[in-house]
């Protein structure tokens, strides 16, 4: 693209310089041998004032299309450097949200693990509940049995 650009400049600046200060397209009252301007009357038009106002013209109508070529030139540069980036823009968005999407999947997936571990936890920890009342029953009965043997063994 950059090459394309490159070489539009290049013939653009191998092109002559239109000249910017052309000469007027309007025919200029002329003045008759007495010096009295004719214009009022009727307008001399010769061949050649014709040629040369044609010329001037062309001229113009040719500089014209080439800062139209060149505006064009530039709009449609423009236009594709914007383009390709919009089009950089969103794979960049696309890439960034397809990572995000991955990373909320593992940390939703992580959070599914944690939250059955605690159900497992919990429903295992019924079971030690079960497991506490009969150690205090227990606890209860190696006291009261400590409690008799201290007194076999120590008497009062």
């Amino acid at each position: 693209m950059e090459n394309r650009h490159h070489q539009q400049q290049q013939s653009q600046s191998q092109k002559p310089e239109p000249n910017m200060d052309p000469p007027s397209t309007c025919l200029e009252p002329t003045q008759d041998s007495s010096g009295v301007d004719s214009s009022e009357s009727k307008p001399s038009f010769n061949q050649n004032d014709l040629v040369k106002a044609l010329e001037v013209v062309e001229r113009d109508s040719i500089a014209i299309a080439d800062s139209f070529s060149s505006l064009f030139a530039s709009l449609r540069l423009a236009l594709s450097e914007a383009t390709n980036s919009s089009v950089d823009h969103m794979h960049c968005f696309s890439d960034a949200a397809g990572r995000i999407q991955e990373s909320v999947l593992d940390a939703a997936t992580k959070g599914n693990r944690y939250i059955n571990s605690c159900l497992r936890l919990n429903e295992e920890m019924k079971g030690a509940e079960n497991l506490a009342s009969q150690l205090k029953f227990l606890r209860r009965n190696v006291d009261a049995l400590d409690t008799a043997v201290n007194k076999l063994v120590r008497p009062p």
